[in-house]
């Protein structure tokens, strides 16, 4: 009996001293390489669509925030004023009588930049916009405009 599990056990010592060839080594690096060049380009064309995503929750915010401004105030911040107003009492007139915090703070867009405001807008009483990705107005794809029209 100790002499045929002696034998298996030596079988045992072979296969696990075995180990990986070169050849199954490189077959899972080439599938590991192709399964990335199918998933990664997906990957990060959903981080583009998340920012476009963030930045229109965000303008909608800020757009709901100047419409409670206006009601308490009867008019929008200027633009002088900008939307520093939302979150600090303006100091330059004409200064709102019924003011109060309308956001806890201004947030940037997602690229980092702060949202542009128009008062008066292009294409509404005011506008609020970030300029996308390139950072300029215009621009398609990632690169376009978002703004609180849309």
């Amino acid at each position: 009996m100790s002499n045929s599990l002696h034998r298996v056990s030596a079988s045992l010592r072979r296969s696990v001293q075995r180990g990986f060839t070169l050849i199954e080594l490189m077959v899972v690096l080439v599938i590991i390489g192709v399964l990335a060049a199918l998933i990664v380009p997906n990957v990060l064309d959903r981080a583009d669509d998340a920012r476009v995503t963030a930045a229109h929750t965000d303008i909608a915010n800020i757009s709901q925030a100047l419409k409670l401004y206006k009601l308490d105030n009867q008019r929008f911040p200027t633009a002088e004023q900008g939307l520093q107003a939302l979150i600090a009492k303006p100091t330059s007139g004409p200064i709102p009588g019924n003011w109060k915090p309308y956001l806890e703070k201004l947030p940037n867009d997602p690229w980092g930049r702060p949202y542009q405001y128009l008062n008066p807008g292009i294409k509404g009483p005011v506008d609020v916009m970030s300029f996308g990705a390139d950072g300029q107005p215009g621009g398609e794809g990632k690169d376009a405009d978002i703004g609180s029209w849309q």
